[in-house]
């Protein structure tokens, strides 16, 4: 029976990453050249993890499905799989036991909306590529090839909980911003779980502005781009005859027709209440579109109607002040009163730092629960709370039979925390993620050990040797 570290030092027994601890395993002095610590650094990266078969029992278990807590469940992970989760259930000889002492565990946090891989430094250009203003593609971007596992933002959102993202662009040139991806967060070279997983495009002032200058202008563009794909998708030679004076290009009109038919989900961002009803309508048109509204400010003025549609939304609990005129009906109770209505909500940190900070989203849901404590407004109970962090956000990239529980059949992603998951002070004390157990430790953990306290000639200035 593996036991975790005491509450008293939750990071004593945190995993390292596996370059430096293999460096330090052989001692650099024995080895004997520049090129041989080359060769095993890459050799160490270059070697897959293996996905543990363990039993995590005596939990506080979270299944994530919006159900309650089980006290003293198990839950356990073979081939990287979940196989079974709840309470009474039994531990398969072999597999390797972890006594969670009664802590919180979870499924990881499935982060509803980010740039997570796409962006390293917002202000350095080199190192962002959320956005691509000046190219002539749109619909047909496809940001998984720019996506970095080894940019340090992936590690910090590790370490607070999160173990796969909704990835979409920020935009084009054109209405449509392209192809997102729903990513894991591991310690690996392999962080795509699906590729183009949706289709994003912003309504709003923002489309309008794409547009030509005015909402109407957005309606017409995107009806226009959408019926061109539809041609195309019955004459495939036609956009060939149209010359230069289509609407689209090839690689936009096969990206729409996966849209038209319902097979990629189509992620839209508006705010104002109007926005939203002229969005739902767009379903009379196109028909199979699977709508998912994202930001929906004012979407508790339309409620029943975003319930009646069977829209999933998207939102950030902290977009409750009018700091826009699409904004104006901007309260902390949207969330709340969306579900209230049946409407099928995610909790995301977008428009607040959505490639580093991730992990502000259990703080957004804790605040939810608070919420739900002050008379008068409108908030989430925990399990509510925790399944828009979980489950939910799965169910509107349609993949809640892959991530964000642990029911069965589910990837292994599981973290057990030091305390209420949805309070300020917790952490993560143990992750992982497709069963391979993973390092906590960030560059700023390193950072901060390598310079707590320096000595004069000590240490190189940069780098470990």
């Amino acid at each position: 029976m593996t036991k975790l570290f005491t509450p008293s030092h939750p990071r004593s027994h945190r995993a390292k990453s596996r370059c430096p601890s293999f460096v330090r395993a052989f001692g650099v002095s024995r080895l004997r050249s520049t090129r041989a610590v080359v060769g095993v650094v890459l050799m160490a990266i270059a070697l897959p993890v293996a996905a543990q078969d363990i039993a995590i029992t005596n939990a506080r278990l979270v299944i994530g499905d919006g159900s309650a807590p089980v006290e003293g469940g198990t839950v356990v992970v073979r081939g990287g799989k979940v196989v079974a989760a709840g309470a009474g259930v039994a531990v398969p000889a072999g597999v390797e036991q972890v006594d969670a002492e009664g802590r919180w565990v979870t499924p990881g946090i499935v982060a509803a909306f980010s740039r997570v891989g796409l962006v390293e430094v917002d202000a350095v250009p080199g190192s962002n590529d959320r956005a691509a203003a000046r190219t002539r593609f749109a619909a047909g971007l496809d940001i998984a090839p720019a996506l970095n596992p080894m940019g340090s933002p992936v590690a910090v959102n590790r370490a607070s909980g999160v173990t796969r993202a909704i990835v979409a662009p920020s935009g084009s040139s054109n209405l449509f911003a392209g192809q997102g991806a729903v990513v894991d967060l591991g310690d690996d070279m392999d962080m795509v779980t699906r590729p183009r997983a949706l289709q994003y495009v912003a309504f709003g002032e923002d489309g309008a502005a794409k547009a030509g200058g005015s909402r109407a202008a957005t309606f017409l563009l995107f009806r226009e781009q959408l019926l061109a794909a539809r041609s195309y998708a019955r004459d495939p030679a036609a956009l060939a005859q149209w010359g230069n004076d289509a609407m689209i290009q090839r690689a936009d009109a096969d990206a729409l027709v996966r849209v038209i038919d319902g097979t990629t989900p189509l992620f839209v961002r508006a705010d104002r209440a109007a926005d939203l009803l002229n969005i739902l309508k767009l379903k009379s048109e196109f028909p199979a579109l699977k709508l998912v509204l994202v930001g929906a400010t004012e979407g508790w003025l339309v409620a029943r109607e975003i319930a009646a549609a069977k829209v999933p939304v998207l939102l950030s609990p902290l977009s409750d002040l009018p700091d826009s005129f699409e904004r104006l009906g901007a309260t902390q109770s949207n969330a709340g009163r969306l579900k209230a209505a049946g409407v099928d909500i995610s909790v995301g940190v977008f428009d607040d730092d959505d490639a580093h900070k991730m992990g502000y989203v259990t703080q957004y849901a804790g605040n939810l629960v608070g919420l739900s404590r002050l008379p008068g407004a409108s908030g989430l109970s925990w399990d509510q709370a925790f399944a828009a962090i979980s489950s939910a956000p799965a169910r509107a990239v349609g993949m809640d039979g892959v991530i964000g529980s642990l029911a069965a059949g589910r990837v292994g992603d599981v973290v057990i925390w030091d305390g209420d998951p949805l309070e300020l002070g917790s952490r993560p004390a143990a992750i992982w993620i497709d069963g391979k157990r993973q390092s906590l430790t960030t560059r700023q953990d390193r950072l901060r050990d390598r310079y707590r306290e320096p000595g004069e000639g000590a240490l190189p200035k940069a780098y470990d040797r």
